[in-house]
């Protein structure tokens, strides 16, 4: 699949206010300073799209990029883990994903971004086995990867699938990226492309069966 156009619609702290659409929608996370701008704006080809910072926790609402003119979105929500905000910050943050992840229907599956130089972060293990207990689609998705040499980022990958297996009987689709250099952009949007087509066909088996309901 190629992006053909992406703009950006719209930015809100409520989940009410999000676009009143039937199409899916792709939401990445992460840790503060993870790269989901510069990965956003990589795999749309649009260095300006997401607003990139060095600042930790620039990202402070649920924003909605429209992609191919409405084909689906793409929607960057806040990081998560910023110690320098105030706990009653990280409390309305963690209200505005939680109500987005767990409430948004069009949600249709969540990126997970987790930089590819560090050691598994209890923080991010947290959040993963969190997101297993509540049935939320994700995958997986290591950024930065030009950071590190190939051999040098696998072993951070397999390292990473070991501790997830030791509570997970199956592991999530994984993905490792580099904004810089490109790395991982055909294969995530290929996923993507490939979910597109089962809602699509979903969409049209229920609309049959709306319609032969109908009919009797």
């Amino acid at each position: 699949m190629e992006i053909k156009n992406a703009r950006y619609e719209i930015s809100n702290a409520r989940v009410e206010s999000c676009p009143d659409t039937n199409v899916p929608e792709y939401a990445f996370i992460g840790r503060s300073n993870v790269g989901k701008s510069s990965l956003i704006n990589m795999l749309t080809h649009n260095r300006n799209l997401a607003k990139t910072s060095q600042k930790p926790g620039k990202t402070l609402l649920i924003n909605h990029f429209r992609i191919n003119n409405g084909e689906f979105y793409i929607v960057d929500l806040p990081g998560y883990g910023y110690a320098a905000r105030g706990k009653e910050q990280r409390e309305d943050f963690r209200r505005i994903i939680e109500q987005y992840i767990l409430g948004r229907e069009q949600m249709t599956l969540l990126f997970v971004l987790i930089d590819i130089r560090h050691e598994p972060q209890k923080i991010d293990l947290q959040f993963l086995n969190w997101l297993g207990e509540n049935g939320v689609p994700f995958a997986i998705v290591f950024t930065k990867a030009d950071k590190l040499g190939p051999n040098a980022g696998m072993a951070k990958v397999e390292e990473y699938k070991k501790i997830l297996l030791k509570d997970w009987e199956e592991l999530p689709p994984v993905f490792v990226t580099s904004s810089e250099k490109g790395t991982g952009r055909d294969q995530l949007l290929d996923y993507i492309e490939s979910i597109n087509k089962e809602v699509l066909l979903h969409q049209k088996e229920q609309a049959e069966n709306h319609t032969q309901s109908n009919e009797s």
